[in-house]
């Protein structure tokens, strides 16, 4: 397991080895993350759910 900081709360947050980008994790503070690789190192950040285009 991995451990990275969660963005809202600053609390560790575990994730697999064998994660990849663009996986969901919830966390304790209630919050749903989205797992960012970048240069080989993983970060967080807030996901903010699908946005519609309605075909724009």
């Amino acid at each position: 397991m991995a451990t990275v900081k969660c963005p809202v709360c600053g609390l560790d947050v575990e994730v697999p080895e064998d994660v990849v980008s663009g996986e969901l994790v919830e966390h304790d503070c209630g919050v749903v993350l989205e797992i960012v690789e970048s240069g080989g190192r993983l970060a967080l950040r807030v996901f903010g759910g699908v946005e519609e285009d309605w075909g724009e």
